[in-house]
């Protein structure tokens, strides 16, 4: 085979790729699951099932569960990209053992809110979650901003749209082009992208105390975007290691994880069980 007919299937093959990351981009970010397998009341606690609406009109679903004794202060969940609220019921008891009010929802696509998911459709549906908590009574700086992974960005938009008690960021990334260039190196990934979802360059435009959470040894978010995200949060600001994979290391961490949060929580004025 000759040099420029071999260049030729090459550059046949390379552009196929191209074109594969740009059409199917969405399928690789967001991993929804309809079906919810499992409620509050699974793991004893009581919930109440919540609607409300995105401003373009998506109809969204989520969960709230109140505290035994209202602390007056809520944690708004961001979950990540795969499955839906069904799969975060140890984090939800986990912040309602600390005394927390809980608001957790699912994005546009996932579980039984409508629509389809994107980058600003994610943000629509933050601020409508915001929007729905405010409307229940809460001011902004009642409100602790809790984002795992995928939904790390999400609250530190939102955190950067408004000023809440604070930002818990665990296991979050820097950014969108970050993780594709991981996967796909040789590629022009930044001209690919649809979507930005630039962490890294939010958090310095956020104005309450922030907490990043990053484990060693998480496999699919390298720990160093971890520290990076630390870096550009502005003061004040605190950094707990945790050990454990991407999903687990909450659960692996076991005291050390409850630990870290009871004391960020301390630190910024509010006392967890």
């Amino acid at each position: 085979m000759s040099v420029t007919r071999l260049a030729l299937w090459f550059a046949v093959i390379y552009g196929a790729f191209c074109g594969g990351i740009y059409l199917l981009q969405d399928r690789m970010i967001y991993q929804p699951w309809s079906d919810i397998t499992a409620t509050p009341s699974r793991v004893g606690l009581p919930f109440e099932s919540v609607s409300f609406e995105a401003s373009d009109g998506v109809p969204l679903h989520g969960w709230f569960i109140p505290a035994e004794k209202g602390s007056g202060k809520v944690l708004l969940f961001f979950h990540g990209n795969a499955g839906n609220i069904s799969h975060r019921l140890e984090s939800i008891k986990l912040f309602h053992e600390m005394g927390l009010d809980v608001l957790i929802f699912d994005y546009r696509g996932y579980g039984k809110s409508g629509g389809k998911p994107s980058e600003e459709g994610l943000y629509r549906d933050g601020r409508a979650a915001l929007a729905f908590l405010e409307e229940r009574g809460y001011s902004p700086d009642e409100i602790v901003m809790f984002g795992r992974s995928l939904g790390g960005v999400v609250a530190a938009r939102l955190s950067m749209e408004t000023t809440p008690l604070a930002l818990i960021l665990e296991s979050s990334f820097t950014s969108l082009v970050d993780m594709a260039s991981r996967v796909a190196r040789f590629f022009p990934v930044r001209r690919l992208l649809r979507s930005e979802y630039p962490t890294e360059s939010i958090l310095p435009y956020v104005s309450c105390p922030v907490l990043v959470i990053h484990s060693p040894d998480d496999e699919v978010i390298p720990f160093p975007q971890g520290l990076r995200l630390y870096e550009a949060a502005p003061e004040p600001k605190a950094f707990l290691e945790i050990g454990g994979d991407h999903n687990g290391g909450f659960i692996l961490s076991g005291e050390t994880y409850r630990q870290g949060l009871k004391s960020f929580l301390s630190a910024i004025g509010f006392t967890a069980r």
